[in-house]
């Protein structure tokens, strides 16, 4: 169970070091067996010391591991110290004192590392009380190590430190995903009070409706992505760097502004104008309309084909025009979710085995058809029924979107470090 625990927390690009206070030799056979030195990268006998003095192990100039004695760190300064931690992926300090394995950890603070640290003994405490992470066993572990440490683990079995770490990578994913997911919808909310105000068009989004995608129909998709199992490469990737790597960075606000959400954006002005062009008002009729197009004093106003509108009529328009540009946002942020399922998977990969998410997806359906099609919300809400034919025009946006974001995924896998990676990777 160990050697499995630290063959994943090498995948993960965790560096695993043994510091103990055994022997050296006895040391390098406990850490062939649990993994932290790898079959052939034993470190060489130094046959010129005696039997009687400590055994010193040193490792070939090309080899990976090296087992370094107490007696040896006494003499290093710390850039020498830094050196072997940096150089060598398989390490194991052995005979070593409490001092020195508070050295040690911070040595791998200084070279920018984020370092746990796990002990039982009294003399585990200073290492532990120094490290980002402390954990103490909890079963073994002395009352000063726990005290001294950040977390205490209660079964002592370091194969549950690395489910932890599995766990909160995907804690972490999933947060991104849900934030992700989320920011999206605000472009075309935002958009078309803008758009009014620039252009002076009748308002195509009402608050009213920005309240219902905000707390009715993107509310439980947000919340179900917590329950997204992991992706297949959440142990094969590098630990994020806490200065870079941000839970809301540069490529998720592109990504959720910049691509998602001007597309929606465009998906639903699109609907919007299909609707009033449909009932003679084309696109640039529109500029400079709002005024009179909300003054119920003028019952005689002329579309583009000389057709004259009262008050009354041209609002029912207007609000089918405006439960059009909310179906868009609906449609299109429903295959925003199964974007967001994902970050370098496919959907085809992942698989759809999150059961409170598909749940969502019918909430979403059912919720938007209660909000159209319920006598009475017209007058809340201003929507309208709509009918069949006005959700079609998202639809190319919707499958576009779905589209690009599976080339977008495939040229993250099949060319990493790529350009799709670094600037639309979030």
């Amino acid at each position: 169970m160990v050697l499995e625990a630290v063959r994943k927390c090498r995948t993960a690009g965790i560096k695993v070091i043994m510091v103990t206070g055994d022997h050296p030799v006895t040391a390098m056979a406990i850490a062939k067996k649990v993994g932290i030195i790898s079959e052939g990268h034993e470190p060489k006998y130094d046959k010129a010391v005696g039997r009687k003095k400590s055994i010193s192990l040193i490792a070939d100039v090309e080899a990976e591991a090296i087992v370094v004695t107490g007696s040896e760190l006494r003499n290093m300064d710390p850039v020498e110290i830094d050196d072997i931690v940096s150089k060598y992926e398989e390490i194991v300090f052995a005979r070593t004192s409490p001092q020195q394995k508070l050295l040690i950890v911070e040595s791998c603070q200084r070279l920018g590392e984020i370092v746990a640290v796990t002990g039982d003994g009294v003399n585990d405490a200073p290492a532990l009380r120094k490290a980002d992470i402390g954990v103490a066993m909890g079963i073994a572990g002395s009352d000063v190590a726990k005290n001294a440490a950040d977390m205490i683990l209660m079964d002592d079995n370091f194969a549950t430190i690395v489910i932890g770490i599995e766990e909160g990578r995907l804690i972490f994913d999933n947060l991104k995903k849900s934030i992700a997911y989320t920011l999206t919808s605000s472009v075309p909310e935002m958009l078309p009070m803008l758009a009014s105000i620039l252009f002076s068009i009748p308002l195509p989004f009402v608050i009213e409706l920005v309240l219902c995608v905000d707390i009715g129909t993107d509310l439980l998709p947000a919340i179900a992505l917590a329950y997204e199992k992991a992706e297949s490469d959440i142990m094969h990737r590098a630990p994020r760097n806490p200065m870079r790597d941000k839970l809301v960075n540069r490529r998720l606000i592109s990504m959720a502004y910049g691509q998602i959400g001007m597309t929606q954006s465009i998906a639903g002005f699109y609907t919007y104008f299909t609707i009033l062009l449909s009932h003679g008002f084309k696109p640039q009729h529109l500029f400079g309309l709002r005024q009179d197009w909300e003054n119920s004093a003028i019952n005689d106003l002329k579309d583009s084909w000389g057709q004259t509108w009262d008050y009354k009529s041209r609002m029912n328009l207007l609000n089918e025009a405006r439960t059009g540009y909310f179906l868009a946002i609906v449609i299109t942020q429903m295959v925003d979710l199964i974007m967001c399922k994902t970050r370098r998977n496919s959907i085809f990969q992942q698989g759809m085995g999150n059961w409170f998410l598909n749940f969502s997806f019918i909430f979403e359906i059912v919720l938007t058809g209660a909000l159209l099609y319920i006598p009475g919300t017209e007058t809340v809400l201003k929507t309208m029924p709509l009918a069949a034919i006005w959700y079609l025009p998202c639809l190319p946006f919707a499958i576009f979107l779905w589209i690009y974001d599976e080339l977008r995924r495939y040229a993250i896998r099949k060319y990493p470090g790529g350009f799709f990676e670094r600037e639309t990777y979030y």
